[in-house]
């Protein structure tokens, strides 16, 4: 069975088909996919999707809306999360971190929502899913001063440096789309070399889309039904059999974010 850790499936991008690419992921072989609220408005839709569909959630504010989030909106995740607290569906505290490549954004308002979050997560006790861009030492400063339960670095594109200390943190690093780029040299290498224990695999979608989902320099739209895919590339990168690549993910998965192990031995 395969896991995509992070998907995006509550997004407006699949109103149109979403139990169309359900049933395509289910065809591939992904049975359980982790879907990561980006803001308050979205904590209900996250939930319901996640207990209709019996696929796990996170919620956090995501760096990319914290122009428009209010200070209320960390009380409105507090209350979530205490809600939450026997949701065994609810497995972390997350989209949240730092964007440091998008022009425009305010830093200091990003590192405060991120300080706020990292602070629930250790006050609930749950891991965190991180965005990463551009932004590992800011990440890593804050993590140094409120240490959480582990997680993942999504879409880790940092240094191996930056990725032992992510690992430090009992960080997994989140790989998926841009591994499969052939000029994705430095994500491609660690991904290669990474000990066993330190990647789970994910599809991002609807966004980051894979090599195959681009054409004539136009990006189609990613589904979690990708994920099998990724997972060929990982093994060809690790020079693994595609089941190693899938129990390991498993594995892993389950051990950034301890209630899917529950969830996936007791699904309903």
């Amino acid at each position: 069975m395969w896991i995509d850790t992070h998907c995006h499936l509550d997004a407006d991008a699949f109103d149109a088909d979403r139990d169309e690419v359900l049933a395509r992921a289910r065809a591939a072989g992904v049975s359980m996919m982790v879907i990561p609220a980006v803001e308050a408005a979205g904590f209900g839709a996250a939930a319901e999707l996640a207990h209709r569909h019996g696929l796990a959630y996170a919620l956090g504010i995501h760096p990319l809306y914290t122009p428009q989030a209010s200070e209320s909106d960390i009380e409105r995740l507090r209350d979530g999360l205490e809600a939450g607290r026997d949701d065994r569906r609810l497995v972390a505290v997350g989209e949240i971190g730092l964007d440091y490549f998008v022009a425009g954004l305010d830093r200091e308002r990003q590192e405060w929502f991120y300080a706020q979050q990292l602070k629930l997560a250790r006050r609930f006790g749950l891991p965190v899913i991180l965005h990463v861009r551009r932004s590992a030492d800011g990440l890593l400063k804050y993590l140094n001063r409120h240490q959480v339960a582990g997680g993942i670095a999504h879409a880790f594109n940092g240094s191996e440096d930056q990725a032992l200390r992510m690992i430090g943190h009992g960080l997994k690093l989140g790989y998926g789309g841009a591994m499969t780029y052939d000029g994705s040299l430095r994500i491609r290498q660690l991904a290669a070399s990474l000990p066993e224990d330190a990647w789970v695999l994910e599809t991002d979608a609807p966004d980051i889309p894979p090599q195959w989902r681009r054409r004539d320099g136009a990006s189609l739209r990613n589904e979690p039904g990708d994920l099998p895919r990724m997972g060929q590339v990982m093994a060809q990168l690790r020079d693994l059999p595609l089941l190693a690549v899938a129990q390991l993910n498993r594995r892993n998965a389950c051990a950034a974010l301890p209630r899917l192990a529950a969830l996936l031995e007791q699904p309903d």
